[in-house]
């Protein structure tokens, strides 16, 4: 008997997590694996690019957590520099191209599994293109900006962007010596967080020397007469520039599904069942930062790009299509990140995602520090809170601080997905120790006051 054949559109973390799990629970008798992937490289950290930038890590090859040869011995056939082109679906095959020798041919699939991952939103502005303007998805788009600022004879860096890449790749340029400006086009940088939060962002930033411009956005870049970026221009200003990074954030890259009809929904990604299988199709399976999930707290879909969802999809897929079963119940939004050492965190939904989904709340935000307040090194921590109106349910935490202030969100992500209100978060047992944490942990602290506003309003 002939053995079943997977293929897997995509060679990074949920498509290679997919692969790997599928080998472990079948053999290549039974299944076979191919793997195709676009790029140079495959099952590597994304997110950690800009620290390579910045030159917290040292080599882009320890990025990398497992190298094409590794896969290949485990029977995986990962085709680099290969391209998928297009999908039949009745068919059951996709075509593909060679990038390298641009021959194309055809492979047959029983089951098929997309993960195309996402790409960054570029817009459609003069001089996008020009040499010295650099996107960060990818380890070629690594590379190419850190060839750049090898050569630069300038210092100026410009960001576009101030959501996530965009503050971690202002704290890379800062790292690598150069003058940055941030133009951001909305109220406040991290458009995750609420603007009130968002605003002890901009006043690190600028503490740290980072300028930050809000309400800027880019009308056009602006190139010297040897074709290289100059300037980023907006309605108001010209910002110099020797190099851009854009910062703006990404979109599902869903193109090939698109174009066979597979479903997608309201941002773009595609839609699967909570075995991670693509609505419509028993044997199209699709992950990462291609698909949409569903957020349990908001109780819709969206779309969230990062590498722990990936390889959970991943895991997930590769249990399925190898005989066995999983599924992906959702996310509550958790995300961290940070620009020099001052740390972000959220999780669960914004004030306008609540006022989005007709939910009515209430808002609780304290200041704290993350160990005993006569503890050496104790710095300041800012912790937001939103609760629902009448039952007190938790609806999300967004935290601004230093000192392991980000993954105290972890606590919350925990209470959001069990479905805790804020008054049985009062209670919860957490690690003391004067290095670690005031006797009341800044989340508890939160979660107190929260309940006192939710009494001052008549509902708890």
């Amino acid at each position: 008997m002939a053995a079943e054949r997977l293929v897997v559109i995509g060679g990074d973390a949920a498509g290679m997590s997919a692969a790997s799990q599928a080998r472990r629970l079948k053999a290549p008798d039974e299944l076979s694996i191919t793997a195709f992937e676009r790029g140079h490289f495959a099952s590597y950290s994304a997110c950690g690019i800009p620290y390579w930038v910045g030159g917290d890590v040292e080599q882009r090859d320890d990025l990398v957590a497992r190298t094409p040869e590794e896969h290949r011995a485990r029977a995986i056939d990962l085709r680099m520099r290969t391209e998928v082109t297009e999908i039949d679906v009745a068919g059951q095959r996709v075509r593909t191209l060679d990038r390298d020798s641009g021959e194309t041919s055809w492979t047959g699939f029983d089951k098929l599994v997309i993960a195309t991952g996402a790409r960054p939103v570029r817009p459609a502005l003069p001089g996008m293109d020009a040499a010295g303007v650099h996107g960060v998805q990818t380890l070629d788009d690594g590379q190419a900006l850190l060839d750049t600022l090898d050569r630069a004879t300038g210092r100026r860096a410009v960001v576009v962007g101030a959501g996530y890449i965009g503050v971690e790749m202002a704290e890379a340029m800062l790292k690598r010596g150069f003058e940055v400006t941030v133009l951001n086009r909305g109220e406040q940088p991290m458009a995750t967080l609420d603007p009130d939060m968002g605003r002890l962002v901009h006043d690190a930033m600028d503490g740290l020397g980072i300028t930050t411009v809000n309400g800027a956005a880019v009308t056009a870049i602006r190139t010297g007469a040897d074709g290289r970026v100059a300037a980023v221009e907006t309605a108001g200003a010209s910002y110099p520039a020797d190099v851009v990074v854009l910062g703006i954030g990404v979109e599902p890259e869903t193109t090939l599904a698109r174009a066979v009809g597979l479903p997608v929904g309201p941002h773009g990604g595609l839609l699967t069942d909570l075995s991670m299988r693509v609505v419509g199709h028993d044997n199209i399976w699709a992950g990462g930062d291609c698909v949409e999930v569903l957020d349990l707290v908001a109780g819709r879909t969206r779309h969230i790009a990062l590498g722990t969802h990936a390889n959970k999809h991943g895991q997930i897929i590769g249990s399925n299509v190898g005989g066995g079963y999983g599924t992906f119940p959702g996310v509550v939004g958790t995300a961290v990140s940070k620009v020099c050492d001052l740390e972000i965190a959220r999780t669960g939904l914004r004030e306008k995602d609540a006022r989005a989904v007709g939910l009515r709340f209430v808002t609780a935000t304290i200041e704290s520090t993350g160990r005993a307040g006569y503890y050496p090194g104790a710095r300041p921590m800012t912790v937001k809170m939103l609760a629902e109106y009448r039952t007190g349910r938790l609806l999300g935490v967004q935290i601004v601080g230093r000192d392991g202030a980000a993954k105290r969100v972890d606590v919350a992500a925990v209470a959001l997905t069990a479905g805790m209100t804020v008054e049985q978060m009062t209670a919860l047992d957490l690690g003391y120790a004067p290095p670690f944490s005031p006797v009341w942990d800044p989340v508890l602290v939160a979660a107190r006051k929260t309940v006192t506003v939710l009494r001052k309003a008549g509902t708890a």
